[in-house]
């Protein structure tokens, strides 16, 4: 279901226009020790919202889903702070996100189509399940 064409507004995220949802061909796979959640904590230029959910969506499509280790992404959209997002990406490990992802000319490819956006430098922090 990747990219989210009518995911946005089915039935099930009717409550939730906000929230996109990534499902790549891996979706479905069950937790793995190691696994990473990285959450990214991004703040966009007032007035950009529209736009950034295309590029945002756009990125995770041709980009991110491609890069090894990926397996899933979701995109969460503040209510109450309009210009801010919560990024959520599963990767096996820390190194495919720290390494494989942000060391590889993939990542400069991922900055150029959402880095615009940015407000300041997003946050990002990695969690493992408990």
């Amino acid at each position: 279901m990747w990219p989210p064409t009518k995911a946005l507004h089915s039935k099930r995220n009717r409550e939730a226009p906000h929230v996109l949802q990534a499902t790549p061909a891996r979706r479905g796979l069950p937790y793995t020790p190691g696994m990473i959640l990285e959450l990214a904590d991004i703040r966009i230029q007032p007035g950009q919202q529209a736009a950034f959910e295309t590029a945002i969506a756009h990125g995770i499509a041709s980009v991110i889903s491609k890069a090894q280790g990926f397996r899933s992404a979701r995109v969460h959209h503040g209510i109450e702070s309009p210009e801010r997002y919560v990024l959520q990406i599963e990767w096996e490990t820390l190194e495919d996100h720290t390494v494989g992802f942000r060391q590889s000319p993939q990542f400069a490819e991922w900055r150029a189509i959402v880095g615009p956006f940015f407000a300041g430098p997003p946050v990002v922090e990695h969690f493992t399940l408990v």
